[in-house]
């Protein structure tokens, strides 16, 4: 079992940069792939990017391609977004998921609760 806490989201301008952490609880964090979703008003999860369980690939979606950094610390049981050059369609609420290296949110386990992120024009 592994519960996430996300955090660091929040409002900011256009070009502006944002490093969103999630915290994980339970023995098991270093056994999962990390994802980052996000979900705007009205509609779909989409994917945003996900990282091995090692740190040692890592795969994205196009359009945070080259701003955006997905990382993790085993030890301190965190992952990480690093969102530089933000831009207003990626206003959203983001999620953190455990579970298998995928892009697809049915092959993820564990979800936190989401921080909202707003970026202004």
């Amino acid at each position: 079992q592994v519960q996430l806490v996300e955090s660091g989201g929040g409002l900011v301008q256009s070009g502006d940069s944002l490093r969103l952490s999630c915290v994980a609880s339970g023995r098991t964090f270093n056994s999962y792939a990390m994802g980052w979703f996000r979900q705007a008003p009205g509609k779909e999860r989409d994917f945003v990017a996900t990282i091995t369980w090692s740190g040692g690939s890592t795969i994205y979606a196009d359009s945070v391609k080259g701003r955006f950094t997905i990382s993790r610390d085993n030890a301190k049981k965190t992952a990480y977004l690093q969102m530089n050059r933000l831009k207003p369609e990626d206003t959203a609420v983001y999620y953190c998921a455990a579970g298998r290296y995928s892009l697809s949110t049915s092959q993820y386990a564990y979800w936190g609760q989401g921080t909202q992120v707003t970026v202004s024009s």
